[in-house]
């Protein structure tokens, strides 16, 4: 193990707490609602129209409190912080990359999936992500080089992204609210070239850890993220095997360019699979 990763496989535990304090302070806003009338929990929107609640500042403090204590001379970008000019973001060789609470309409309307996602980023790749679930004190994490692990009250196990089978079911991961024709499309070119495929919904960064954890095969999003959206899950994934591809299938990568806006993109649990033709077919007919 190099220095680097060395570092990297220290800092975990340490990561590991901080993100179950942050959900922690999440559950607090979580638990206590009271809504009696809407069963749901006050937010706020923010120019974009996305919501923001109580629990996205607070587990927001909490995160930067932490990393500011094991980590002072490393940059943070978080979505509920400020975020830096691409002027000077650009300089950054490493930074943390944060979602304090990814998935807020899922926690509004108190479905648990939603999680606590923690990057670092290395010279534009995701080489170390944390991803919490409060609701089920589950966590994901995953340094590069080194492997993929999912820690549950049973203990910890490492996993890994499972391969596929021509004629075999295929399992693929979709948001409940981004839906696209394409998307039917690319389910239907899936059916040729597997026999069946079985269509799974689920909220925030769970889609790319049931990736990760072998427990599904693609996740194709034709709809708009953000970087800190898909950044720790996306290193949990590689770390365990996989890949994220953007629309044009090249290498998901962060801090590229002005806008923290990804393109499209494909993760997939099996990179060896030529994914790219499969979506090429689809597109085509």
């Amino acid at each position: 193990m190099n220095e680097k990763n060395k570092h990297l496989m220290e800092m975990l535990p340490e990561l590991l707490s901080i993100a179950e304090q942050a959900g922690e302070a999440i559950l607090q806003v979580y638990d206590v609602s009271d809504d009696t009338v809407t069963k749901g929990i006050a937010f706020t929107t923010k120019d974009d129209e996305s919501p923001v609640t109580k629990a996205d500042h607070a587990a927001h403090e909490a995160i930067a409190a932490g990393l500011s204590r094991i980590a002072p001379k490393t940059p943070q970008l978080s979505e509920e912080g400020d975020i830096p000019p691409f002027e000077t973001r650009s300089s950054w060789a490493q930074y943390w990359l944060i979602d304090p609470l990814d998935g807020t309409k899922e926690f509004i309307n108190r479905n648990g999936e939603y999680t606590v996602n923690i990057a670092l980023i290395d010279n534009h790749e995701p080489v170390l992500g944390v991803v919490y679930v409060p609701v089920k004190k589950v966590f994901y994490y995953g340094v590069k080089g080194q492997g993929s692990w999912k820690k549950t009250s049973a203990g910890v196990a490492s996993i890994t992204a499972r391969k596929v089978n021509g004629g075999s079911q295929v399992k693929i991961v979709a948001s409940r609210r981004h839906g696209a024709e394409e998307v039917e499309k690319m389910i239907s070119e899936a059916e040729k070239a597997f026999g069946s495929v079985e269509k799974v919904s689920m909220g925030s960064s769970l889609k790319i850890c049931m990736l990760a954890d072998g427990a599904a095969d693609w996740y194709p999003r034709l709809a708009l993220t953000s970087e800190w959206d898909t950044a720790a899950a996306q290193a949990v994934l590689e770390a365990a095997g996989g890949a994220i591809y953007d629309d044009e299938f090249n290498k998901l990568e962060c801090n590229r360019k002005d806008s923290m806006l990804n393109p499209f993109f494909h993760a997939v649990a099996d990179g060896s699979y030529d994914w790219e033709a499969l979506v090429e077919r689809a597109l085509a007919s």
